[in-house]
């Protein structure tokens, strides 16, 4: 006979494991702009200093690779696609609003 389980520690250690979930992220660029280094700078910063070890980050050019922004329906460049952990979430255009990015992606601030 299967025991019960307690809800109540079952969500503080989804809370716990949060903290540790690995992130894969999608960026779509429009070639080597100036607008694509600013956001891939932004992007691998935050995720540095808020991620550290526990992100993967592939940076995707739409010119070279049309088909996977068609797949992902990505419509405009630059577009963050927050892959891991669900669920899904998609960021379009300036990505330097941290906070913005950061509670958008889930991610609790470093006090």
């Amino acid at each position: 006979m299967k025991e019960p389980t307690n809800r109540a520690d079952d969500f503080e250690k989804a809370l716990q494991d949060r903290g540790h979930q690995k992130y894969v992220l999608r960026l779509y660029v429009a070639g080597m702009t100036p607008r694509s280094r600013e956001s891939i700078s932004a992007v691998k910063n935050l995720c540095e200093e808020h991620l550290k070890g526990r992100y993967e980050i592939e940076v995707i050019d739409i010119y070279q690779h049309p088909e996977l922004a068609k797949a992902q329906q990505v419509i405009a460049a630059p577009t963050l696609v927050k892959e891991l952990p669900l669920p899904l979430r998609k960021f379009i255009g300036r990505l330097t609003d941290e906070e913005r990015i950061l509670k958008g992606l889930d991610i609790q601030l470093k006090d």
